[in-house]
């Protein structure tokens, strides 16, 4: 076991757990953040996609030891009234069929749009490839991620 500091969604936290623990596992069972989701556990699907010092990272892949004094953030980190761009987008365009890897891509999003306030259809493909969605919302994806880039650049 060990004590490991880091920042979730702008608070301060420390958990002792195992160094080798995934964060998923810490952020979901430790803190009560189930936004974040279990998918394939390799980190092959996108579910548990956060923003680790604003990247998106796998959460099932980063060991809990490789977090110390960063920044993470999570779904519920983005707002807690749904105004975020990303989530309102996602809202209005009803992205959500099942909505289990919704809450990856939507971190996937913010990170790239944190990046890029106008991405191109390639920055979108790539931010994206690597998240698996059963209920094929695609194309509903892209719209809301047109509708929050439009969002964040009126804001810039």
């Amino acid at each position: 076991m060990a004590r490991v500091q880091f920042q979730v969604n702008g608070r301060s936290r420390a958990v002792d757990v195992a160094q080798e623990m995934p964060l998923l596992w810490v952020l979901r069972e430790e803190l009560g953040l189930t936004g974040t989701k279990f998918g394939c556990g390799e980190g092959q699907c996108g579910a548990c996609t956060v923003l680790l010092d604003g990247k998106a990272v796998r959460s099932c892949q980063v060991p809990i030891s490789t977090c110390e004094s960063k920044r993470v953030t999570t779904v519920e980190g983005l707002s807690s009234d749904h105004s975020h761009p990303v989530q309102r987008a996602w809202l209005e365009e009803d992205v959500a069929q099942c909505g289990y890897c919704q809450t990856g891509m939507m971190m996937s999003v913010a990170a790239l749009l944190q990046e890029k306030a106008q991405p191109t259809e390639s920055d979108i493909d790539e931010a994206l490839a690597d998240h698996i969605c059963r209920c094929g919302t695609y194309q509903r994806v892209r719209k809301a991620i047109g509708k929050a880039a439009t969002a964040v650049a009126g804001a810039k």
